[in-house]
């Protein structure tokens, strides 16, 4: 699509007009092909930062940014395909234990997933501690293996979308990345390129999340939900607390450790509840299966062992070591230094800041502060309990993985400031705060 003078779009949005689709599409779609200069683009986005985007100019920038390179359309897998995406928060490993149950229960997944930024975790550097993993699989390896094992968990190819990628990073640079449409759009513009037969979105809403507060997450919720509708694409999105971190592990290494535990019916909590939230709404959307009969399904799964030996494939399909499903401590770098944290009071844990937990993991090298960082994959912390827990004094809550004895200490002294003590009982926060479509 030409575009006449893409200073005249620039305008017309900075002046609150309403662009048409075609404006948005041609000014986009010239930026992916470098004919846009990118301080031409950064006014783009800060007037649609400032002025907002309607749903025809959220849809149409969606639109344009999927046009902008190949899609997957995955026709050579024969297993109804379900894609899952979090918006991203602290120990959020939800997409390593859903991927391998929902291939244990007859789905596919072909999870094309993201590196950490700041204090949210990557489900593709999680994946990366286990020796050998390999993450950067060709469209046809990656739809293969997702027919063979019912699961497969990579990094997009750069042609995928290329669009997104320029805007985002752009966004990031002018600080325009809190728009919700822009949000909306690089989100769904990755999940609509890629032909599953459902969407499960999951935003996140809390201290740990990018969305702060419900409603803001609500508000992203039903943006994205509306473009799937738009696009004909089933989709679900729900909104889910995080208030405080989801698991445990807020790391690597340790991430893959929990997953293992996780695989093996081993663990409870709300990490596991996640994951089969998405179960069982994959098997009522995808196998009309009624909630009960889904969740005693990948309750199964769980306990028996079969999502961890999908799992297991999983990994050895992709280079890595299978025995990390077997022996994870043996297999996996750990740090050198262990510190635990331990409770300061008796008292009930009142409330968390996630973030700041994310970021003295992400500062013990277990993260990155810009892309292409490198990460540490044996750092990080482990914080066990949850809002609404009682503790006695000196109880240990968990521990610090670092390099060094001081970096543990400022971990240490990091995660018990983030914390907020009651003397009183304190109300469990529910996990779901709202299912769209």
């Amino acid at each position: 699509m030409s575009l006449a003078d893409p200073r005249d779009v620039v305008a017309a949005k900075r002046d609150g007009r309403t662009l048409a689709p075609e404006e948005v599409e041609g000014f986009v779609l010239a930026y992916a092909r470098d004919e846009v200069p990118d301080y031409l683009a950064a006014a783009f986005l800060m007037a649609c930062y400032v002025r907002g985007l309607d749903a025809g100019e959220t849809l149409a920038l969606t639109r344009a940014m999927v046009a902008s390179g190949r899609t997957l359309p995955l026709e050579g897998i024969s297993r109804p395909k379900v894609d899952k995406h979090s918006t991203g928060g602290v120990a959020d490993g939800v997409t390593l234990v859903f991927a391998p149950l929902a291939a244990a229960l007859g789905l596919a997944v072909a999870k094309l997933s993201g590196r950490g930024l700041g204090h949210t975790g990557g489900t593709l550097d999680k994946l990366e501690a286990i020796p050998g993993l390999r993450t950067d699989l060709e469209p046809d390896a990656f739809e293969r293996q997702v027919e063979e094992i019912g699961c497969a968990v990579a990094a997009p190819t750069a042609d995928l979308v290329p669009a997104d990628g320029k805007l985002y990073a752009l966004r990031d640079a002018t600080a325009t990345v809190p728009a919700i449409p822009l949000i909306a759009s690089s989100v769904m513009s990755k999940k609509l390129a890629v032909g599953t037969d459902l969407i499960l979105l999951d935003v996140k809403a809390g201290s740990g999340a990018f969305m702060k507060t419900v409603e803001d997450a609500v508000e992203l919720a039903r943006a994205s939900a509306a473009l799937a509708r738009d696009w004909g694409r089933a989709c679900r999105v729900v909104v889910t607390d995080m208030s405080q971190p989801l698991g445990s592990a807020v790391g690597n290494a340790l991430d893959v450790v929990e997953t293992v535990a996780l695989l093996r019916g081993q663990e409870r909590g709300r990490l596991r509840d996640a994951a089969l939230v998405f179960a069982v709404e994959a098997q009522v959307r995808l196998l009309d299966l009624d909630a009960t009969e889904a969740l005693a399904r990948a309750e199964r799964a769980l306990d028996s062992g079969e999502a961890l030996d999908a799992f297991r494939r999983m990994v050895q399909a992709q280079g890595g070591d299978p025995r990390v499903a077997d022996d994870p401590m043996g297999v996996l770098p750990q740090a050198p230094v262990v510190r635990p944290i331990l409770a300061p009071d008796d008292g009930h844990l009142a409330a968390v800041e996630a973030e700041t937990i994310g970021r003295a993991s992400a500062d013990l090298g277990a993260g990155r502060k810009r892309k292409g960082d490198p990460v540490d994959p044996a750092v990080g912390i482990v914080f066990r309990p949850k809002i609404g827990d009682h503790v006695r004094a000196g109880q240990e809550l968990g521990e610090v993985h670092a390099r060094e004895d001081e970096a543990a200490v400022v971990g240490v002294e990091r995660t018990l400031a983030a914390l907020t003590w009651s003397p009183s009982p304190v109300g469990v926060v529910p996990l779901v705060h709202g299912w769209f479509d």
